[in-house]
């Protein structure tokens, strides 16, 4: 009896481990590298490297680390700049790039202090990887700087992966059409977050076609969620929940994220769904950038700021 108790405790173990392991959310570096390192070949990681700057992947990167470049997931559409890539040619570019339904994704990127943005480059690549289906998504919390900090060399030996193999199932959901933002930004229990800075939700920039934001939409800049001295380590949720709070982005709302091009609200939205646990939030792909443009530029836009609702 002892001994059928024991293995119903263990497969119980077993299958809360096996659960466990496919998530998304960030990754010390010593995880990260024990992972990166595990004996088991079929059960390291796919470590992408998504750097806007390839020379800076040939200076170092981590080992096992594939550069996946983010701008190669977007192109221009119909006029408007970096829109999102048709999923034919994503998906293509993902399998190039190995990621696998099967596995562990550690993304990553550097440049640590404002106002570099690079870490925006890991979120947006999260967030194609994860509307794909993909459900083991880490970024790796403080970037290279972190990885360096701890102690851990980076490499220049170039690495590919096999090609990937992607899940069968996408989650299209994660991502909000315009029409959809248009329809629901005033609607009770909604909100819609600017994640850029403040002068740009303002509309004191030089920009964007247009300026100001969309109306009725608040503003949190995404660097509020990061270290002053590492813009790519994230806050405990705990540093930030007040603040989050004080803005009305609180988990009982539907929430959609934009900014100017999707970079900065992916961020935001990273956190919110995946760091902060706030169930319904998704992002506008189109960003600023096409709702400016839309409808013969026709849409309204606001330079006052607005409040949660």
């Amino acid at each position: 009896m002892k001994n059928l108790i024991y293995s119903l405790v263990a497969c119980a173990l077993l299958l809360t481990t096996a659960v466990a392991r496919a998530e998304i959310g960030i990754i010390s570096p010593a995880e990260a590298k024990k992972l990166i390192e595990h004996p088991e070949l079929a059960k390291r990681p796919i470590v992408l490297d998504t750097r806007g700057g390839y020379k800076d992947y040939f200076r170092g990167h981590l080992p096992t680390a594939q550069h996946l470049e983010f701008d190669t997931l977007r192109g221009t559409d119909k006029g408007v700049p970096v829109q999102y890539l048709p999923d034919d040619l994503t998906k293509a570019l993902l399998l190039r790039a190995g990621v696998d339904k099967d596995r562990t994704h550690i993304l990553y990127a550097t440049g640590d202090t404002l106002p570099n943005d690079e870490i925006l480059s890991a979120t947006m690549v999260a967030h194609v990887l994860e509307k794909f289906g993909v459900q083991d998504i880490r970024i790796l919390d403080g970037g290279l700087r972190g990885w360096v900090a701890a102690g851990y060399k980076p490499t220049q030996e170039y690495f590919g992966n096999p090609k990937g193999k992607l899940p069968g199932k996408r989650n299209p959901q994660i991502a909000a059409t315009a029409a959809e933002v248009i329809k629901l930004k005033d609607q009770p229990g909604h909100l819609l977050v600017d994640a850029r800075p403040k002068n740009e939700y303002l509309g004191q920039d030089g920009i964007w076609l247009r300026k100001g934001h969309i109306p009725g939409a608040i503003s949190f800049h995404w660097a509020r969620l990061m270290d002053s001295k590492n813009t790519h380590q994230f806050k405990p949720f705990a540093e930030v929940k007040a603040q989050l709070e004080a803005a009305g982005i609180t988990p009982d709302k539907q929430i959609i994220c934009y900014c100017g091009t999707s970079r900065e609200g992916s961020l935001l939205r990273f956190y919110l769904a995946h760091v902060a646990g706030y169930p319904n939030v998704k992002l506008y792909e189109g960003a600023w950038k096409e709702y400016v443009w839309l409808d013969g530029k026709s849409l309204p836009a606001e330079t006052k700021e607005g409040k949660a609702h």
